[in-house]
This record gives C-alpha cells, sequence and structure tokens, in this order.
C-alpha cells in the first residue's frame, strides 16, 4: 500500500514539472513542443497575447517564471512577463546581468508574431546561467511560431 502511495506521489510531482499546455488540442501541444526545442529551459516564460485586447491566450513556463520580477535591462527597475507585453506592439530585446557578479543573466524578447493566420504579439524572457540574449530568442521564436503554424 505505501509502495503505490509513494508512486503515485512520484507521478504527481513529476507531471507538475511540464510546462503547462496553452492553446488546447494539438495546435497547443505543437506550439508547446516548438517553444521547447527553440527557448526551453526551466527558466523560460513566453506569452502570446491577442494585440487589440492583450488578453493573454497561452503561456509557456510555470506561472512562477511568468510573473517572477526581473531586472528589465534597458531601463531602471525590473518587468515582469506580463508587464513587458506593453512593449511588443513596437518590439524590444533585452538582455542583461540579474545578479552583482554577473553569473546569471536575464534575456527578454517582446513582438508581433509575424502571421498572416492571427494578431498576436509575444512576451518571452529567461533568467539564469545559460539565458538567452533577447535577440538571439526573437529569432528563434520567429521560426518557432512559424514551425507551429501560427
Amino acid at each position: 500500500m505505501r509502495a503505490g502511495l509513494a508512486l503515485c506521489a512520484i507521478a504527481l510531482s513529476l507531471s507538475a514539472c511540464a510546462p503547462p499546455h496553452g492553446a488546447g488540442g494539438g495546435q497547443g501541444s505543437r506550439l508547446d513542443n516548438q517553444i521547447a526545442q527553440a527557448i526551453g529551459d526551466p527558466t523560460t516564460c513566453l506569452l502570446l497575447a491577442d494585440r487589440a485586447t492583450g488578453k493573454v491566450t497561452y503561456q509557456y513556463g510555470e506561472s512562477a517564471n511568468c510573473s517572477r520580477a526581473l531586472p528589465a535591462c534597458d531601463a531602471p527597475g525590473t518587468l515582469t512577463a506580463q508587464a513587458a507585453l506593453r512593449f511588443a506592439a513596437q518590439g524590444r530585446l533585452a538582455s542583461c546581468a540579474s545578479n552583482a557578479d554577473g553569473s546569471r543573466h536575464v534575456g527578454w524578447a517582446e513582438g508581433r508574431v509575424q502571421s498572416t493566420k492571427s494578431d498576436l504579439i509575444y512576451s518571452a524572457v529567461m533568467e539564469g546561467e545559460r539565458a538567452l540574449p533577447g535577440h538571439e530568442m526573437n529569432a528563434r521564436l520567429y521560426d518557432a511560431f512559424a514551425a507551429a503554424g501560427l
């Protein structure tokens, strides 16, 4: 009995590590896979939102990563992925050290999804020892969005 409960607990804890699926159905899984290949990392957050309303329609990554306040890099203070969506219409790419000794970095990328099928904007952030710079995230996401059929 105890062994069965232990196995259930392990299975539940492992499933909690998977990134949440967004758009639902095959499209969400396809997009999840493309983002995972392009910029997937335990510290990645990517939000897609409707450009007209700003309503988030998809999230890749854990909620803690998406709500985490990190250095803005190109302005004083901090931002969250949600707050950075306001820069998506004009586009923004930024990177900087995220701690005093420079051993960790943060990369930001915001912009419009290049698509004839939808009018979406995105905000993406990574933070850690191997975080990609904003311009690299943007280039990889351009290809990931296209491969996912957006």
